[in-house]
């Protein structure tokens, strides 16, 4: 079984801006397109940048920079952001580096990262650097809102028909809000323990509730090493 990468589940079209694009254009755009973000790429199309309304703020907060600049014992954040309130382009008031990962990158590896660093968005990037779309934590959530009979249909034909190899006819599979419930008998019981780490890993599944048997414990079987005791 395959992990769904990011580009299943990525925005392709991606609104971007160039460096000297300038400030009333950042805010029309954000607010034209309803996003919260947009990427700042070079002449060959590469993110070296993001904007978003948190990085225009500070022109409002600081009322254009007429206010004085924090003192010396002020955070360096609130710095950052009095230093922003002076840009013009976007050049002047994105953040930078940006978030970026591949488009076969899986989804799990994506949600991670924006777990880890607490960002909202990962920029997608081609194998030269290129933007390609953006994922956001919304597009990763998207992947529960599948239908239950759509992943009953996968639990059945990828794990117990293609992986297991166990005729889909002999297991009860019930899928109710994503929770999957599974009855049955398998050959082994290293079979049910997989069975379930499979269906846990079935893309829009909250929670499996297992009930599989099993014909032989093939977990209690001792090796012989051939050694007499002692040694």
């Amino acid at each position: 079984m395959r992990e769904p990468s990011v580009d299943r589940v990525m925005t392709r079209n991606v609104v971007a801006v160039r460096a000297a694009t300038p400030f009333r254009e950042l805010v029309e755009l954000l607010d034209g397109r309803g996003v919260s973000a947009l990427p700042v790429v070079d002449d060959r199309d590469r993110p070296i940048g993001v904007v978003s309304e948190a990085d225009l703020l500070p022109e409002e907060e600081f009322r254009g920079g007429t206010e004085p600049p924090p003192g010396l014992l002020v955070d360096r954040a609130r710095k950052e952001r009095w230093r922003k309130a002076l840009g013009v382009v976007a050049g002047d008031v994105m953040t930078t580096p940006v978030m970026t990962i591949a488009p076969d990158a899986p989804v799990s590896a994506a949600a991670r990262q924006l777990a880890r660093s607490g960002a909202r968005r990962l920029f997608v990037v081609d194998a030269t650097g290129a933007l390609a779309g953006v994922v956001a934590r919304r597009d990763l959530l998207g992947l529960f809102l599948r239908d239950d009979g759509q992943i009953r249909s996968e639990v059945l034909e990828q794990v117990f028909h293609r992986v297991l190899l166990v005729d889909p006819a002999t297991v009860d599979v019930r899928v109710d809000d994503g929770v999957v419930t599974v009855r049955g008998r398998l050959d082994r019981r290293t079979d049910t323990e997989l069975a379930e780490r499979l269906v846990r890993a079935v893309p829009g599944v909250v929670d499996v509730v297992s009930d599989l048997a099993h014909g032989w414990d093939d977990t209690a079987i001792k090796v012989d090493s051939g050694l007499e005791p002692g040694y």
